[in-house]
């Protein structure tokens, strides 16, 4: 799948979306972060506050330019899909509130989006804490939908199976024409998953741009309450969405080991889930046997 809307500008403007929700002073210095490594006339700042109540996006007031949505715990998917609604860039950068891009990321990300045929580029990330341990993209390791990074396979931007949500480009018009994150997922966990698994059925290449390296801070305690439901949730409803009986069925007896399982499950089938994956099977270009058989996953 290619999108028709030509080539971008010679000078996109980058749309910075990030999400936030007691991140202390990380909130402060990402936002720092990005506007010293932005061109002023290239950059639009959007922070998204998903129920805050730490003080911490106090420190936006000191900074006008950046553009300050509300919303009252929503989760990762839909903030993130609030913050695009707004933005009004070429280009739309999600980022966590807890990162540290170098000088010069946004040449590289931009010109690995210039090939129509390409949804979402990221950089490889590594661990501000351990800054030894670094991934560029991710994969499904087995039926319980779980997510690994992969090690660096070259230095040319290439194709992984997943692009990690914490610092994810894709066009805006890719954006508006896939209908962004999917709004229900919970909370947060696996939202970078199901999109990066949707755009390839729907025709979309994800590369990674191993060049550029940003510093992500992994934390030990997640914002979101009810950590492991809404883990287990998304997991399902991605299975559910995406997949052809037989492996959903997989994935069912690998996720009942879980202790959130009847709840998480109880949780999606009261959702829209079989009208979605109806549209995902009427819109789709390759099925999901394709998509683990291109990249060798086990399901």
């Amino acid at each position: 799948m290619t999108d028709s809307h030509g080539a971008l500008p010679r000078n996109p403007r980058i749309s910075v979306v990030v999400i936030t929700r007691n991140e202390g002073a990380e909130l402060r210095t990402t936002v720092t972060n990005f506007m010293e490594t932005l061109p002023a006339d290239r950059r639009e700042m959007i922070v998204v506050d998903d129920g805050s109540t730490d003080g911490s996006t106090a420190c936006l007031e000191a900074m006008p330019e950046v553009v300050r949505l509300h919303s009252d715990g929503i989760g990762v998917a839909k903030a993130r899909n609030l913050g695009a609604s707004r933005a009004s860039g070429d280009v739309i950068l999600f980022a966590d509130a807890h990162i540290r891009a170098p000088r010069g990321w946004y040449e590289a990300i931009v010109h690995a989006l210039r090939s129509p045929g390409v949804g979402a580029v990221a950089p490889g990330i590594y661990s501000l804490t351990e800054p030894q341990r670094r991934g560029f993209g991710l994969y499904l390791t087995g039926p319980d939908l779980h997510a690994k990074w992969r090690v660096r396979q070259s230095s040319d931007p290439y194709a992984v199976p997943i692009l990690p949500g914490c610092f994810l480009a894709m066009r805006r018009e890719t954006f508006a024409r896939t209908a962004g994150f999917d709004s229900g997922m919970r909370q947060l966990g696996g939202n970078d998953n199901e999109i990066s698994c949707r755009f390839w059925l729907l025709g979309y290449e994800l590369l990674v741009v191993p060049e550029i390296e940003v510093g992500h801070l992994f934390r030990e305690t997640a914002p979101y309450e009810a950590k492991w439901v809404a883990l287990v949730h998304n997991r399902l409803r991605m299975a559910f969405v995406h997949f052809e009986s037989g492996r959903v069925e997989r994935v069912l007896h690998a996720l009942r080991a879980y202790e959130a399982f009847p709840s998480a499950m109880a949780l999606m089938l009261d959702t829209d889930v079989f009208a979605r994956r109806a549209l995902m099977s009427a819109s789709r270009r390759f099925d999901d046997s394709w998509y683990f058989e291109k990249f060798a996953l086990e399901c």
